[in-house]
């Protein structure tokens, strides 16, 4: 079986972590072994760095432009992409990634308003034509989302951000998976073992289909 890029979408608090972990259970019950995940931004030295500097909310008061964060996560993804996710591909690995390029066009498409077509050729010129082969969009409600991540503790920049902010990332995620046959909407909302259950619902008739 030809190794593959499954990446797992949503807002904070939505189970991300959990459901890869999921995944990768199924993915070793057919006998694949060879996984690796990923988590942007992240994933490489220098991208952990980048990851750093877009959570961090203390430059001295400087604020970070909607452009210039759409560019540092965009950095971290190709240095992911190109030494990472690629070679592991190619080496027969399955990648298992914590989000990838949907986030920007739900973050800084949707949240951000950054335009779509400014999005697209940016992706175009840094990553081609490389996607994701499988996308799992865990959709959960703003409300629900930031409660669970407050309860996680401190608050990074990004969760700091209002609840209209999540609810334009969310509108933009259900547009977009409702658009692309390869992404797989799950009702993050209700409990694990429901979460669970649809993942295998999906997977495993997927993964029959691979040669």
């Amino acid at each position: 079986m030809n190794s593959k890029f499954i990446a797992i979408e949503g807002l904070e608090g939505a189970g991300k972590t959990t459901s890869s972990l999921v995944v990768a259970t199924i993915l070793h019950e057919y006998g694949i072994h060879n996984i690796i995940h990923t988590r942007e931004p992240g994933g490489t030295p220098l991208s952990e760095k980048l990851r750093q500097l877009l959570k961090n909310d203390t430059y001295h008061k400087e604020k970070i432009t909607h452009y210039a964060e759409l560019f540092v996560v965009s950095a971290a993804r190709v240095q992911l992409v190109e030494n990472v996710i690629k070679p592991a591909l190619a080496r027969g690995t399955w990648v298992i990634g914590d989000r990838h390029e949907l986030s920007s066009q739900a973050y800084q498409g949707g949240g951000r308003e950054i335009s779509h077509d400014f999005i697209r050729c940016l992706r175009k010129e840094t990553l081609g034509n490389f996607t994701p082969d499988l996308t799992l969009y865990l959709d959960i409600s703003p409300e629900i989302s930031l409660q669970r991540v407050t309860e996680r503790g401190q608050l990074d920049r990004i969760e700091k951000e209002p609840l209209h902010f999540f609810t334009k990332i969310r509108n933009k995620y259900l547009a977009i998976a409702k658009s692309d046959m390869t992404i797989y909407t799950i009702d993050a909302n209700r409990s694990k073992e429901k979460v669970k259950t649809d993942i295998e619902n999906i997977i495993n008739p997927w993964l029959r289909t691979i040669p």
